[in-house]
C-alpha cells in the first residue's frame, strides 16, 4: 500500500534569495522543485503540497497598497488568496510537466484554501509577523490613525505593519482533499490556507492574519492520516548550536529531547522553530509515524533514511 506523505516547502523552494523576484525566476526555481517531488511521487508516495507565501503575498499587497490611487487597495486575505493562485499555478504546471515526463499521468491541481482560527488565539493580541513595505515613523502613525494597521519599528529600517500569526484550527476544504487524495496531486494550505474566523450563523469571514505553512502541513497531515509530514527548507539537517564552532547536526529527535532543545532557544522563532514544533505535533498525535526535516535536494535521501533529521515520538 502507498505511503501518504505531506510536503511542506520552505521558502528556497518558490524563489532562489540570489535571483531577481520577478514571476519568471519563481518559475524557473519552481520546476527544479517539482522534479524532486516528482521522483518523490514515481517511487510510490501518494502526496500533497503546502507551501509558504512570506514574500509573495508582501510583493502584492505593496504592488496594491502602491496603487490605491488608481485602483482600491485590497485587503490582506484577498491577497493570501492571490497568492494561493499564482504560486499554485506555477507548482501545477512545472509538477505536471516533470510528472509527464516520467510518464506518470497524474493530475495536478491547486485548491484555494481557508484556515479557520480563533478569536481568542493569544496572537491576536500580540501581532509579531511584519508584512508589506517599509514607512516613516509620520505614514506609520497616519496608518494606524486611518486603518487601525497595528506598526511596529523593524530594526533600524523603517516602520511596517504587523500581524497576528494564529495557530490553525480547521481546514475548511478538507474534505475536497480528502476526495481528490486517491486520484490527484493536491497543492493545498498555500501560505498557510486564507485565515478566517466562522461567524455564529455558520459564515466566514476573512482575517488579517498570517498563518505558519508549518503548522498548516501538520494538520493536513493529522486529518488525512498521512504516514509521514516531511517539511523541506534550506538545511539537510536539524542542527544545535547552529553556525557556532560546536554545532551538531542530529539525524535524530524524540519529543523528550525536541522539547529540551526548544526551552533552550536552539531554534530560531520563524526559522527552525516553528518546523520543529509542527514536526513535534505531529508525532505527539501519531506516535508511530514520523516527521522528516531536510533539504529539498535530500529529499529523497532523506526518505530512504540515508540523511535528514526523523523526529519521532521515543
Amino acid at each position: 500500500m502507498a505511503q501518504k506523505l505531506v510536503i511542506a516547502l520552505g521558502g528556497n523552494a518558490l524563489q532562489s534569495g540570489n535571483g531577481p523576484a520577478t514571476a519568471e525566476a519563481q518559475l524557473e526555481v519552481v520546476r527544479k522543485t517539482c522534479e524532486h517531488i516528482a521522483e518523490i511521487s514515481e517511487r510510490g508516495y501518494e502526496v500533497a503540497v503546502v507551501h509558504g507565501n512570506g514574500p509573495q503575498v508582501g510583493r502584492i499587497l505593496l504592488a496594491s497598497e502602491t496603487a490605491k490611487d488608481v485602483t482600491p487597495a485590497m485587503p490582506f486575505d484577498v491577497c493570501g488568496a492571490m497568492s494561493q493562485g499564482y504560486i499554485g499555478y506555477h507548482l501545477q504546471q512545472a509538477l505536471k510537466y516533470a510528472l509527464n515526463k516520467r510518464n506518470k499521468n497524474t493530475p495536478v491541481v491547486t485548491l484555494a484554501t481557508q484556515m479557520v482560527v480563533e478569536a481568542a488565539d493569544p496572537a491576536f493580541q500580540n501581532p509579531t509577523k511584519p508584512i508589506g513595505p517599509f514607512y516613516s515613523e509620520e505614514e506609520a502613525k497616519q496608518l494606524a490613525a486611518d486603518k487601525g494597521y497595528t506598526m511596529k519599528e523593524d530594526a533600524g529600517r523603517g516602520w511596517r505593519r504587523v500581524v497576528p500569526s494564529p495557530l490553525p484550527r480547521k481546514i475548511v476544504e478538507i474534505d475536497a482533499v480528502k476526495r481528490l487524495w486517491d486520484s490527484t496531486i493536491v497543492i493545498t494550505c498555500g501560505g498557510g490556507g486564507v485565515p478566517v474566523m466562522e461567524n455564529p450563523d455558520g459564515t466566514l469571514e476573512g482575517v488579517a492574519a498570517v498563518i505558519d505553512k508549518d503548522f498548516a502541513a501538520e494538520l493536513l497531515a493529522e486529518q488525512v492520516e498521512a504516514d509521514a509530514l516531511m517539511i523541506l527548507t534550506e538545511v539537510e539537517k536539524v542542527a544545535i548550536n547552529f553556525n557556532k564552532p560546536n554545532q551538531e547536526n542530529l539525524s535524530s529527535l524524540n519529543l523528550a529531547d525536541a522539547a529540551r532543545y526548544c526551552e533552550e532557544g536552539q531554534f530560531a522563532p520563524g526559522s527552525m522553530l516553528p518546523k520543529v514544533q509542527a514536526a513535534m505535533k505531529f508525532v505527539r498525535a501519531n506516535p508511530n509515524k514520523k516527521a522528516i526535516i531536510t533539504s529539498l535536494d535530500k529529499a529523497i535521501d532523506a526518505l530512504e533514511g540515508r540523511t535528514g533529521t526523523v523526529i519521532t515520538f521515543a
